[in-house]
């Protein structure tokens, strides 16, 4: 299946490293220019070297998401450069852990900070370009967090939850210009940020138990997903969540169908 995405000016925040870097290599391998947004310089440098070497097309921008203005002259510079900007990918986030009675303040803005004012500033300055070409696709990454925390996850769920809020009411608001917004709920999908691969055996397995496909998730279901609704096969899709976790929860105890 063709997803038509070659030459679509794709800017996807956090992209140089982890789950962020996949989504770009996906989009490139499907003919798509990448604008990569990263707070690491050093990251970055190794994106662009490994982009050039495959002969992909892409421009590399170091930006911190919360400073509303770099993001905004970040913006500025990718259309100039590239002549318009297509779709907008929020991969960027930052994880926040404690208990509520002990978690500490300024982690809890650090992580709305990322995770919703990053995603409203970025949201924000790709409008006004996406509005005069009369189209354009914002993703937004949310989290299985959003639709059932965990016990000390406080900030990161409520944080995750905001996006999928705020993306429900930014798909209305841009319906009249032709621009979808969306977001997706990826489940365990390890990292070196949750280690769930270098967990014990019997621990893997006990998270294994709460997903109805039993293994984990990958960097690539998440882009395959993302680039699906970044193309025009996903033109009428807008205003919604996509959970991506591999049936996460989809009954009590999913592992029960597994020893028949």
């Amino acid at each position: 299946m063709d997803l038509n995405l070659t030459g679509k000016v794709v800017v996807i925040t956090g992209a140089a490293q982890g789950i962020g870097r996949v989504i770009a290599e996906t989009f490139a391998r499907s003919g798509a220019i990448v604008a990569a947004l990263d707070i690491s310089e050093e990251s970055l440098t190794d994106f662009s070297d490994a982009f050039r070497e495959s002969g992909w097309m892409s421009g590399e921008y170091v930006c911190d998401v919360r400073d509303t203005v770099a993001v905004t002259r970040t913006m500025e510079e990718i259309a100039s450069r590239f002549g318009r900007i297509d779709v907008l990918v929020n991969n960027a986030g930052i994880n926040a852990e404690g208990l509520v009675s002990e978690l500490d303040v300024e982690l809890w803005d650090r992580c709305f900070a990322v995770n919703v004012r990053g995603t409203f500033n970025t949201c924000k300055a790709v409008l006004p370009m996406m509005k005069e070409q009369r189209s354009g696709r914002i993703i937004n990454a949310a989290s299985f967090a959003a639709i059932m925390p965990s016990v000390g996850a406080s900030a990161y769920a409520a944080s995750k939850a905001a996006v999928v809020q705020f993306t429900r009411t930014l798909a209305s608001e841009v319906g009249p210009w032709n621009i979808t917004a969306n977001s997706y709920a990826p489940g365990m999908v390890p990292t070196a940020i949750n280690g769930f691969a270098e967990l014990p055996e019997d621990e893997q397995s006990k998270k294994l138990d709460m997903l109805a496909l039993r293994r984990w998730g990958e960097p690539e279901d998440v882009a395959n997903l993302v680039c699906f609704l970044a193309s025009d096969l996903a033109s009428y899709i807008t205003g919604t969540l996509v959970d991506v976790s591999g049936g996460k929860f989809s009954t009590q105890v999913p592992s029960a169908a597994y020893p028949a």
